[in-house]
């Protein structure tokens, strides 16, 4: 018997209604999007697209943050939509981890780094008492290249933007999650550190057996740890399959026009010198 799917999003659609004088407006965020992550076998997903595609929207429809307008996603084959108690929500969240796009806006700069580490360890990994906590704590921390007596009673200010981009995906880490969305997490790091979170993603995939769905506006990071993805454009997508086929030699005028807006022909050796250009006005 072949198992359920991890993830499947199936012709999910998203369509907000304006306010006020804008009542009988309807935008379409997100239209008949579909694809499927096998449980047997992890990978890193990504969904390509600027500001406004419809990524973002995606991704907080499957962290089931907001309910589709149509369509159904189901994560272990269970209906998103059924999850409304507390302990289903807990159960969820538990297997399904966030890393957002700015890790100063993900901690508040008046509570310590490890007060987050050790509440998460308790709500979501079963730690009934301290010593517990700071061992699955440290264990995470330890995965993405920091330790426990680096972080212990340091507030996010005390941290480098990249150091604590590491702390938000080790708390990610804490509860031994199925999958991880991250949304643009690399877009707030200095270019220096960018590859180091990157590659650390890849090796969460290939070590730990975790499914990444990473979301990027940024081809050359695509380009480096995909194994398949999606591009998005006005809440569709206009292209998929492998990272590799697609973005060596996409078929969608859109797709062209990403791929031809790199510095240089040797970009893909060099990830840090390939960029995309301003979206351009190509028909749909």
């Amino acid at each position: 018997m072949t198992a359920a799917p991890l993830l499947e999003v199936n012709d999910v659609s998203r369509i907000y209604r304006g306010g006020g004088v804008f009542a009988r407006r309807r935008v379409s965020a997100v239209a008949h999007v579909s694809f499927a992550i096998e449980a047997e076998k992890p990978e890193i997903f990504t969904i390509i697209g600027e500001s406004g595609s419809g990524k973002t929207t995606l991704a907080r429809m499957i962290l089931a943050i907001v309910p589709p307008s149509s369509g159904v996603i189901r994560f272990r084959g269970g209906d998103l939509a059924a999850i409304r108690h507390r302990a289903a929500r807990l159960a969820f969240m538990k297997l399904v981890q966030p890393i957002f796009q700015n890790p100063f806006e993900a901690f508040n700069p008046l509570k310590r780094l490890d007060r987050y580490l050790f509440m998460t360890a308790r709500r979501f990994a079963g730690a009934n008492d301290q010593s517990a906590a700071e061992r699955l704590a440290d264990g995470a921390l330890l995965q993405v290249g920091l330790s426990l007596a680096e972080v212990r009673r340091r507030y996010p200010h005390e941290l480098s933007g990249g150091q604590l981009q590491r702390v938000a995906i080790a708390r990610a880490l804490i509860s031994s999650p199925a999958l991880i969305i991250a949304d643009e997490p690399v877009s707030m790091v200095d270019a220096s550190l960018r590859m180091s979170i990157v590659n650390l993603f890849r090796t969460l995939r290939d070590t730990l057996g975790v499914s990444i769905i990473y979301i990027t506006h940024d081809l050359a990071t695509a380009y480096t740890i995909s194994d398949r993805i999606i591009i998005m454009r006005r809440g569709s997508v206009v292209e998929a399959g492998d990272a590799r086929e697609v973005l060596d030699a996409p078929r969608h005028p859109y797709s062209i026009l990403l791929k031809s807006a790199v510095l240089s022909p040797d970009a893909a050796g060099d990830p840090d010198r390939l960029r995309v250009a301003p979206p351009a006005d190509i028909p749909d």
